[in-house]
């Protein structure tokens, strides 16, 4: 007998134990792959707009690359003490106390 349906004899061909590990099987791939989805999505995500001119702060705090010793002054941030900016690929160090005049 030949169909397009699984037929009631295939399906009681299967034991107990095998029915199991196709329904774990199922799930784990269930699991993945919602979690590859969700993990493609958050790279989907659009880089945020830039900040009005009018949001940026006045700043005046001056960095130093302990390795090569490059200083950088940044004169506008959107915080007041903002992140240190990389150079070398290590954190520049804070040179300038940011309250000094």
């Amino acid at each position: 007998m030949v169909s397009g349906t699984a037929s009631p004899l295939v399906l009681g061909a299967l034991s107990g134990g095998d029915a199991f590990r196709i329904v774990v099987a199922v799930l784990f791939a269930a699991i993945v792959l919602r979690m590859g989805t969700k993990m493609l999505g958050g790279f989907a995500r659009p880089v945020p707009a830039a900040p009005d001119p009018g949001e940026l702060r006045k700043v005046r705090l001056t960095y130093r690359c302990s390795i090569c010793a490059t200083e950088v002054r940044m004169t506008q941030a959107n915080d007041e003490v903002p992140e240190p900016p990389r150079h070398c690929m290590e954190d520049m160090d804070l040179v300038a106390n940011p309250y000094d005049d």
